[in-house]
């Protein structure tokens, strides 16, 4: 087998374990939680609202046109742009023309670590409407689901076959190896840097404007470069064309016969790639969880330092499997082993290191460990790599003993196991960073719960209110009806008509004998023998000539 056969084939594993791992994924989770609303969810109120505030755990950006509010009447009511101050919107609303009702409040914004955010709520005034209104534009749950991580696994397999070759060629190449085929890896792999980097710009405007991706214009994809994100993918960019331009000087090795002059021109080129490389390291925590965590320094540093330590371990040792294992003779192998195994048992110990610290801040709480998607990742992660490392650990022990070098299939396979089970690993990363992190794990805004059933039906004449308590089937249930006019003002009933029906099971209507409490309220006792689906009409007559009737179904338990 060639030696460019052999890289081709350690791709394709690696490649084929991306597709294993990845696969379909769910929808793009966002990252900011709601944790209160006012009004707060499924609440009824006795007036129509002024304003709604929703309020995050950490701070949001709006995006613009993307925060609504409906009226019963599906009507939008909200005025102006809503105001964002420490993580909490506020929206103003005006007066709507009909008040009584559902209302509906839909919300697009943009989290504190660049995921968008897209959720809606309702509440009521006087009781929920029979039917609730919906947006005109429907809001995408998932528009790019697969996308985002599928760039982010590409993105990450840059990094590897980016960082492999240049790092073992200024440390431990042999003079006479060429470096022709790992130039052109190291380049493919800025190139998959550059992919996956664009990947995720268009992404990130799919999920911003809640839209499939093959509906973007060029519009939605400007706007990601006026968002934080944008900034940061844009830097990351630019940084892949300027480490292209320095790799080939510094692939070409020291080994070369030149004059001191381009001697130190390499030496330069190696110094400005190394900054280089670290400068872009440092965009992929800033464009992740770290910069919404409880600790940004620390959590931007610690993601800076597993992305640089994952990239040296895992892309020095594809290199090496795939240039170096075969093909040199067994006394440079057995000093390029060695050599490679202190440096990679310092990158391993860099990337456990930096991933406690990252899982102790992400995770929040114990209990978020199993009590959580991102826990559940997690662990499965932790799980893979230990079993990565245990394999790794018999391959350091060859090498203490000076034999490894003379096993290199026992040594390629070992690594190959490696690099397998890491593509794995990588793919689980790919998608931990799309999910919630545990510490954001149970903190969504609680609900109102009601017992019994109450509703706002919409005549051609009134707005019907009734509840039915506790709408429980074998016992009395008490009935309260209130009848106002479109415009939310009282509207006295000279006469009401109440019947209940439960069609499937052969119940007739049952009348009901209403009695008027005031002009516009009616009381009366109902007695459902049997749960199901019971067909509720409520006819009421407000003049000698005008009279409407409201049906509905309500649930009997």
């Amino acid at each position: 087998m060639t030696l460019r056969t052999r890289a081709a084939a350690l791709l394709g594993l690696t490649l084929t374990a991306l597709c294993a791992a990845l696969g379909p994924t769910g929808p793009a989770a966002a990252h900011a939680v709601v944790v209160t609303t006012t009004p707060q969810r499924d609440e009824v109120l006795g007036y129509a609202p002024r304003e709604v505030l929703v309020t995050f755990n950490e701070n949001v950006g709006v995006v613009p046109g993307r925060v609504q509010v409906l009226a019963p009447d599906g009507k939008r009511i909200n005025v102006g742009e809503p105001e964002v101050r420490n993580g909490t919107i506020r929206i103003a609303l005006r007066p709507s023309d009909r008040p009584l009702g559902t209302y509906l409040v839909s919300y697009r914004v943009i989290s504190a670590d660049s995921h968008p955010v897209a959720g809606s709520f309702t509440f009521a005034a006087g009781a929920p409407s029979a039917t609730p209104p919906e947006p005109a534009l429907a809001e995408s749950e998932s528009p790019a689901s697969v996308l985002v991580p599928t760039a982010k696994y590409f993105g990450y397999l840059g990094l590897l076959l980016a960082v492999g070759p240049p790092l073992l060629a200024g440390t431990m190449w042999p003079r006479r190896r060429s470096r022709r085929g790992a130039t052109i890896v190291a380049l493919a792999g800025l190139g998959l840097v550059a992919a996956g980097t664009l990947g995720t710009w268009v992404g990130q405007a799919a999920q911003v404007v809640g839209a499939p991706v093959g509906q973007l214009t060029p519009a939605d994809l400007r706007a990601v470069a006026d968002t934080d994100i944008g900034v940061v993918l844009a830097a990351r960019l630019a940084l892949v064309g300027l480490a292209a331009a320095l790799l080939p000087a510094v692939m070409r090795g020291s080994g070369d016969r030149s004059s001191a002059g381009r001697l130190v021109g390499r030496r330069v080129s190696t110094g400005a790639l190394v900054v280089t490389a670290l400068a872009g390291f440092v965009t992929w925590p800033l464009a992740g969880h770290p910069v919404a965590s409880p600790l940004p320094p620390v959590s931007i540093a610690l993601g800076t330092l597993h992305v640089a330590a994952m990239a040296a371990w895992l892309g020095g040792l594809l290199a090496l499997a795939a240039f170096l294992v075969r093909g040199t003779h067994e006394r440079v192998l057995a000093r390029i082993l060695p050599a490679w195994s202190r440096l990679a048992t310092l990158a391993v110990a860099w990337l456990v290191a930096a991933g406690f610290g990252q899982a102790v801040i992400e995770i929040g709480r114990p209990s978020a460990l199993s009590g959580s998607t991102y826990g559940r990742l997690l662990l499965a992660k932790a799980i893979l790599l230990a079993g990565v490392l245990a394999v790794a650990a018999g391959q350091r022990r060859l090498i203490r003993r000076r034999i490894a070098a003379l096993r290199p299939r026992r040594v390629a396979r070992a690594a190959g196991v490696e690099l397998a089970v890491t593509a794995v690993v990588l793919a689980l990363t790919a998608v931990l960073v799309q999910t919630p992190p545990g510490r954001s794990a149970g903190t969504a805004a609680d609900g109102v719960t009601r017992e019994g059933v109450a509703q706002s039906l919409t005549t051609d004449l009134f707005t019907l209110q009734f509840d039915i308590y506790p709408a429980v089937a074998g016992t009395t249930n008490s009935l309260h009806a209130y009848v106002y006019t479109p415009q939310a003002k009282e509207l006295p009933v000279a006469e009401w008509t109440v019947t209940a029906a439960l069609p499937e099971a052969g119940i007739e209507p049952i009348t009901v004998d209403v009695f008027a409490l005031e002009p516009h309220h009616g009381s009366a006792e109902i007695h459902f023998p049997v749960a199901g689906e019971w067909t509720l009409r409520v006819s009421a007559r407000t003049s000698e000539i005008d009279r409407s009737t409201a049906t509905t179904t309500v649930t009997i338990r």
